[in-house]
This record gives structure tokens, C-alpha cells and sequence, in this order.
């Protein structure tokens, strides 16, 4: 039977989180604010971390931002040197994944070929499958 109980995701405007943040340094315990505010724990966190990083405009506003209200910053852009640099350490990288990827894929494939016979070997649909 699937789960009838079915998270929505909850989107947080950027003064929500900023008045959460706030709250958060003078509370005595995090985890009763969290509750308090319907928010994860570390969410909090989180969202602390990237203030810290960036202040209050790393935070995102409720919702994606469209293709079209973004702009191409050159002073945000790294410099070509350092990009170049940057590249092949990306690319083996990224290629590493793949390969841990290609694995995971092969794993379940396989084992669902396993279940599959496992269940053919039964023949009743429903029906444990024989241990011998």
C-alpha cells in the first residue's frame, strides 16, 4: 500500500528566514524554535551557513528565478586563468562520478534480474520464493 501521508514542500520567503535567523541567536534551544517555527532543525542552519557566506542575498526568495532576470556579472565570472586550472581537475572529477554512477547502475540491474527469477521460479504471484 503506498504511503498515504505525503510531504509537501514548504517554501520560506527571505524575511521569514531572516526573522527566524534573528530569533535563532538569542534562543536558548534550536530545536524548540524549529518546531515553534514548522521548520527543520537544520534548516536553520542552513540557512544561517549561507547568510554568513553571502548575507541576507544568499538567500533565495520563494520560488526559481526566471532565465530572464538573470544577468551575466563579469566581476562573478572566474577569470580565464584560473578556469583553465580549474578544468581538468572539474572534468576527472565529474568523470568519477560517471563511474560510480555506471556502478550503482550495474548493481541494481543485476539485482533486479535476480528478483525477477527469484519470482519466475515461483510461478504464483504473491508466493515466497523456494529456498532450494
Amino acid at each position: 500500500m503506498p504511503n498515504t501521508k505525503t510531504r509537501t514542500k514548504t517554501r520560506w520567503t527571505r524575511e521569514f528566514k531572516l526573522q527566524a535567523l534573528a530569533r535563532m541567536e538569542a534562543a536558548r534551544d534550536v530545536t524548540a524554535l524549529a518546531a515553534e517555527l514548522g521548520c527543520r532543525r537544520e534548516l536553520l542552519y542552513i540557512w544561517r551557513r549561507k547568510v554568513r557566506a553571502g548575507g541576507a542575498d544568499a538567500l533565495h526568495p520563494i520560488g526559481r528565478p526566471s532565465h530572464a532576470n538573470r544577468q551575466f556579472d563579469e566581476a562573478s565570472a572566474p577569470s580565464s586563468s584560473s578556469a583553465a586550472g580549474a578544468e581538468p581537475q572539474r572534468i576527472a572529477e565529474l568523470q568519477r562520478l560517471i563511474g560510480q554512477q555506471q556502478l550503482d547502475l550495474d548493481f541494481f540491474r543485476a539485482a533486479l534480474l535476480h528478483v525477477g527469477e527469484q519470482r519466475r521460479k515461483t510461478g504464483v504471484p504473491g508466493a515466497t520464493a523456494s529456498t532450494r
